[in-house]
């Protein structure tokens, strides 16, 4: 659904206990117990509750006798009569309703239904049954039943299971980590983890988000949230059930290869959230990314007083990608009085960014050499190592190291990461150190691990605003071509296509793939292998059976046929031994190739599996006959960039091998990037391609090209909305909304969707335009036009928002741009338009305003808003012609506030 009505879950102003209650006993103490301590203000109401206990509030004995409905009702009355009671309470006003249970609790899907149908009347939301309930400690509001109460802190906790979630709050309590907020889902019958991201994305009091769960009930949603909130905060998550995950279709090699772990962690990746995969990681996580978060980390450094302390932490660094600092000569001129030297550090990863104090250093030695190394350019980040001596007690060097992060953070600048390893140290010790805000651990490898989620988190965040360069304009595929070729087959009722009809749909996207016969006879298969051994020397006969897709699992192919008479006699043996191994395949033909003779290619993988959560996921790895006892493969889920495609290939292990050697040429890297970009660009335009592979694609010291491939077909489910069609998890780009428009004058321009490699054409735009239109338009003077401010407008959600760009067709420059970002909720949109400053007159801006509304009436938005400074007459002006009503803003009487209610606009609007 969506985060309307989600407050009554987190600020309730007045709230209600309904029984009797279905698990009678301790529960219903429990939760009254905790009720007991909520602040003035927020009135409780016990309903319904026949038990003895202590309660000082008021009782009423139904909900008919309340005088009025709650905010939030806690439903504990048996489950066949919630969906009146839900009902009663929705005609009344209630905003939500949580439905607590001791432990696991199951309804029937039918009952939930109910629920679901009681609520929607008025968007009351629910959470469980089968859910611990939640807390709000900055409110003093606790429905929690857990072990430990939850202390207010500026993290976001959603958990899935009673079990972590207690463990995660019992180890809060210990290591003084306090909450914004604890969640206990429950069966998901209506909020969800999605709901949940969005608002804590929202929400001032929470700084991170941590979440465990086992799936997702909707992928859309939830990938569309996730990415939303990494942007602003950390997110961290940890899955359990990888054990219980089924595998994929069975009917390709990417439906084998895609199994659902490693394609959550894809989802993971592209989304940026922080994946951790056991308790004590995640608490690690948490202790460092509620402390800190940094713009980047990539170059580290460390400073021990120990050298094997420091080689502990450099292996494990280094084994999760970390990378090293070198420290400049000032800094190494600075720390020479009190540093060693080892001969045998020269020349290890870690040398240049490594500072081994003396043993004789004093606190303040300590504090001047962490504080001279972050100052140090080179350096994003460092792990400080400290063990007690002789010489120095552990309270000492705590001190000094909380000393060192005050005086770096006065330091102007970017704010740079330090992470602290005091080994032996006790509770108290690094307890001074948490109350500095500094991530501490009591060995070498967690305070390693620490680093490297901060790393980690930076990386993500930098890569999901990456600029990804574009295709080549040159690439124009034959989507109709290929399309006729798929629907040909689905009406025929087939769900495969032919090794020609194949060949067909890759050649349209530029694909290169070998030419392929298909013939059903042996006679037929040796006439049409002439043609081949006219230009080849050598030719390759297939077995083709839509109920043996794997031929290599059935020694269907015969390689290395010198002449028509042995092709003739190799398919008559693949069709007779088949046949006897295999009475009930169906046999189609046998399909005729050239052989390829270059001996320098490489066997690759790409193919697209179907997956249950997800839809469609691109594979691609190491190909060849073992391909799946190989599992050398990168998943990613399409919509691909070449940006996401170079990072695909990267995660294999046989990306190393295309990098070329001694006795062998590099292979052309650039043309599987653009490979993997193309067969993306299959699965957004021709839904019903279900499953694909491509084994092997070769690839060549220049081009690749694809000797074997098959595809299957469905009917993919309509939704409704916009993106109906898709089976895609992301919102792909929408092409379909590429268009020319027709100024004043017969002045034609090229209107698109804005992509993320738009950044360039963006900068260029600002440049042209005026001061002061960009003060009307950002609401304060703007003279820097920066990466990551240039990101912000060009790469979009466009599940969530879009903005269209007006191009001039003749030199490619932007002449204007409109956008809307929709909320959560999917029902408002936030709109925003400029043109450049020497083109006002021509009718562009009211071009693009009417675009803007016929998108948002086209994606369900309901009402469009904007912001207008009160003395941009002008565009009041063009908002009050469209239709808007124009009031003021209740922050600022200096800004108007437009609204233009879209279903009230007529359609050729």
């Amino acid at each position: 659904m969506t985060i309307r009505n989600l407050e009554g879950f987190f600020e309730p102003g007045s709230i209600a206990v309904i029984g009797p209650c279905r698990h009678p006993g301790v529960l219903t103490q429990k939760l009254v117990a905790c009720l007991q301590e909520i602040e003035a203000g927020h009135p409780v109401t016990l309903v319904g509750i026949d038990e003895d206990v202590p309660f000082h509030g008021k009782s009423v004995r139904s909900v008919d006798a309340l005088e009025a409905c709650p905010d939030l009702a806690i439903y504990l009355a048996t489950a066949e009569a919630a969906p009146e009671t839900i009902a009663k309470l929705a005609a009344g006003g209630t905003k939500a309703v949580l439905i607590p249970s001791p432990g696991y609790e199951t309804w029937p899907e039918e009952l939930m239904q109910a629920c679901r149908e009681a609520a929607q009347t008025s968007n009351l939301r629910l959470i469980g049954p089968g859910t611990l309930g939640l807390a709000v400690p900055a409110r003093r509001l606790n429905a929690l039943l857990s072990a430990e109460a939850p202390e207010k802190g500026e993290v976001a906790f959603i958990s899935r299971s009673g079990a972590v979630l207690n463990a995660t709050l019992s180890w809060a309590k210990a290591h003084r980590t306090g909450f914004s907020a604890v969640v206990s889902l429950g069966a998901r019958m209506d909020v969800d983890i999605g709901d949940l991201i969005d608002y804590f994305a929202q929400d001032y009091r929470t700084r991170a988000i941590v979440l465990h769960l086992e799936g997702i009930a909707v992928p859309r949603k939830f990938i569309s949230a996730a990415r939303a909130a990494a942007r602003s905060k950390p997110v961290i998550v940890i899955r359990s059930g990888k054990s219980r995950d089924t595998g994929g279709t069975g009917r390709t090699h990417a439906g084998r290869l895609a199994r659902t772990d490693p394609v959550y962690e894809t989802v993971f990746r592209r989304t940026g959230l922080l994946r951790v995969h056991d308790l004590d990681e995640m608490f690690e996580a948490l202790e460092t990314l509620s402390h800190i978060r940094v713009p980047r980390c990539e170059n580290l450094a460390v400073v021990a007083n120990g050298r094997s302390l420091a080689s502990l932490a450099v292996d494990r660094m280094l084994d999760l990608g970390g990378k090293f600092a070198d420290l400049g000569e000032e800094t190494r001129s600075a720390l020479s009085d009190i540093s060693r030297a080892y001969a045998d550090l020269d020349g290890t990863p870690a040398a240049s960014g490594s500072v081994i104090l003396k043993e004789s250093v004093t606190p303040e030695n300590i504090t001047d050499a962490i504080t001279t190394v972050l100052k140090d350019p080179q350096v994003d980040g460092a792990i400080v190592l400290q063990a007690a001596s002789a010489f120095q007690p552990l309270q000492a060097i705590a001190k000094a190291i909380s000393d060192a992060a005050t005086a770096d953070r006065r330091r102007t600048g970017r704010r740079k990461a330090l992470v602290a390893g005091l080994i032996g140290g006790d509770g108290a010790v690094r307890a001074a150190l948490s109350d500095s805000r500094i991530p501490n651990y009591a060995s070498p490898a967690e305070a390693a691990r620490s680093l490297m989620h901060l790393a980690h988190d930076a990386q993500a965040r930098e890569f999901l605003m990456a600029v990804p360069p574009s295709l080549p304009s040159s690439f124009t595929p034959d989507v109709q071509a290929a399309r006729a070729v798929v629907e040909a087959a689905l009406e025929e009722g087939r769900t495969w296509l032919s090794p020609p009809e194949v060949v067909s749909v890759l050649t349209a996207y530029d694909l290169p793939i070998m030419a392929t016969e298909m013939a059903e006879t042996p006679d037929s298969a040796a006439e049409l292998s002439r043609r081949f051994f006219e230009e080849t020397g050598h030719c390759v006969a297939k077995l083709i059976s839509p109920d043996l897709p794997f031929k290599s699992h059935i020694d269907g192919v015969r390689l290395g046929l010198e002449s028509p008479d042995a092709v003739r006699h190799a398919a008559a043996e693949l069709i007779e031994k088949t046949g006897r191994a295999f009475p009930e395949a169906r046999i189609a033909g046998i399909s005729i190739h050239p052989m390829l003779e270059d001996r320098h290619g490489m066997e690759l993988y790409m193919g697209l599996a179907e997956t249950r959560e997800f839809g469609p996921v691109l594979v691609f790895g190491h190909g060849g006959t073992s391909i799946e006892e190989n599992i050398d493969i990168a998943l990613e889920l399409p919509p691909l960039d070449l940006n996401l495609a170079e990072a695909m290939i990267g995660r294999t292990r046989v990306a190393r091998l295309l990098e070329g050697g001694p006795a062998r040429p590099a292979l052309d890297k650039a043309a599987l990037g653009a490979a993997l970009v193309k067969l993306s660009q299959i699965t957004i335009d021709i839904p019903e391609i279900q499953e694909l592979d491509i084994n092997p694609m070769v690839s060549l010291p220049s081009g690749l090209i694809a000797l074997d491939a098959r595809m299957t077909l469905c009917h993919p489910e309509k939704r409704p909305g916009r993106t109906g069609a898709s089976r895609l998890a992301i919102a792909p780009y929408p092409q379909e909304w590429e268009q020319t428009l027709t100024l004043k004058g017969d002045r034609d321009v090229f209107v698109r969707p804005v992509r993320p490699e738009d950044e360039d054409l963006f900068k260029a735009f600002f440049e042209a335009v005026t001061p002061e239109d960009l003060r009307l338009r950002f609401f304060a003077p703007v003279r820097d036009f920066s990466h990551r401010f240039l990101a912000r407008l060009t790469q979009l959600d466009y599940a969530r928002a879009i903005a269209f760009a007006a191009i001039d067709p003749q030199d490619g420059k932007l002449l204007g741009v409109v956008r809307l970002h929709a909320d959560p909720d999917h029902q408002t949109g936030e709109y925003a338009v400029m043109v450049r400053s020497d083109l006002k007159g021509f009718g562009l801006g009211w071009a693009l305003m009417k675009l803007i509304i016929r998108y948002a009436k086209a994606d369900g938005i309901e009402t469009i808003k904007g912001e207008v400074l009160k003395e941009n007459t002008s565009m009041i002006s063009m908002c009050q012609a469209l239709g808007f009503t124009v009031g003021t803003s209740s922050d600022d009487p200096g800004i108007a506030l437009v609204t233009l209610p879209v279903k009230d606009v007529p359609e050729e609007a």
